[in-house]
């Protein structure tokens, strides 16, 4: 999906809401264990209880590779479930050398066909571009995350000027705002402004709204633009409202409220 695209599902619906699907077996309802594949069932009633209320979809890619070959298929399969108006983001945070790059650029673009991936860009230039040469593909870089350990590195200044902001002013080398996009965490509106003001026409990943403790208020008066430029991200909030047999439906009335919510900014 191309920034055009997006902007027309996010206006259409008058919703940027991106649903995290981190499917632990773990934390599923337990009847869902009897089927063949709990986690693409657990999806599928995800998708179905909330696509009303979101534009975007975002499996945590670890959730799904600790599953071994059956979790690269229920991925496979989730992905094919989700109608194709949908911006899909694998969460993988990848970035390496070329080559290994490359080859995690054909993985989400190709085999999986995502339309984006969230990229680690400590590695630099020749670790990102690789994604960045898929037509019609994101790269969505790390500026500021939403973790305790964020001020360990991302906070660090020189000549005045700290890494989350050399990260996203160095990127704009690399490419442009009509292919990547900026995590920046729910949790730092104070820094998410600064990186508005570095990169006006960008769209930020904003995960952090709900159990990680973000505002929305504070997001969108932060991080807002002219074509709203965000996609807030909420995942356990909704996909484990509830632990038990009416988890889609509780699912459905938590991303319902989120959606609501967002009305308000258009």
């Amino acid at each position: 999906m191309d920034k055009a695209g997006l902007i027309h599902e996010i206006f259409e619906k008058q919703s940027f809401l991106c649903v995290g699907l981190d499917t632990d077996l773990e934390r599923i309802p337990r009847f869902l264990l009897d089927y063949d594949d709990p986690v693409y069932e657990f999806n599928k009633r995800i998708i179905d209880a909330t696509q009303a209320h979101c534009v975007a979809y975002k499996p945590n890619i670890a959730f799904y590779e600790s599953l071994g070959s059956k979790g690269w298929d229920s991925l496979r399969k989730t992905i094919d479930y989700i109608p194709a108006n949908f911006f899909t983001i694998a969460d993988a945070k990848r970035g390496d050398i070329g080559n290994t790059s490359r080859m995690y650029a054909k993985t989400f673009f190709e085999t999986y066909a995502f339309d984006s991936i969230t990229i680690n860009p400590y590695m630099g230039a020749d670790s990102v571009q690789p994604f960045l040469d898929f037509k019609g593909k994101w790269a969505i870089i790390l500026a500021i995350t939403s973790n305790l350990g964020s001020q360990d590195f991302q906070h660090i200044q020189e000549n005045g000027e700290k890494l989350y902001q050399t990260v996203v002013r160095k990127s704009f080398d690399w490419g442009n705002d009509e292919h990547i996009m900026f995590v920046t965490g729910a949790t730092h509106p104070k820094e998410l402004a600064e990186i508005r003001a570095l990169a006006p026409k960008s769209f930020f990943l904003v995960p952090g709204v709900g159990a990680q403790g973000g505002d929305l208020d504070a997001v969108v008066k932060s991080g807002r633009n002219k074509d709203i430029g965000l996609l807030v991200n909420s995942a356990r909030s909704i996909i484990y409202a509830s632990d038990k047999e009416d988890f889609a439906e509780a699912a459905q009335a938590e991303a319902a409220r989120l959606h609501e919510q967002m009305r308000a900014y258009f």
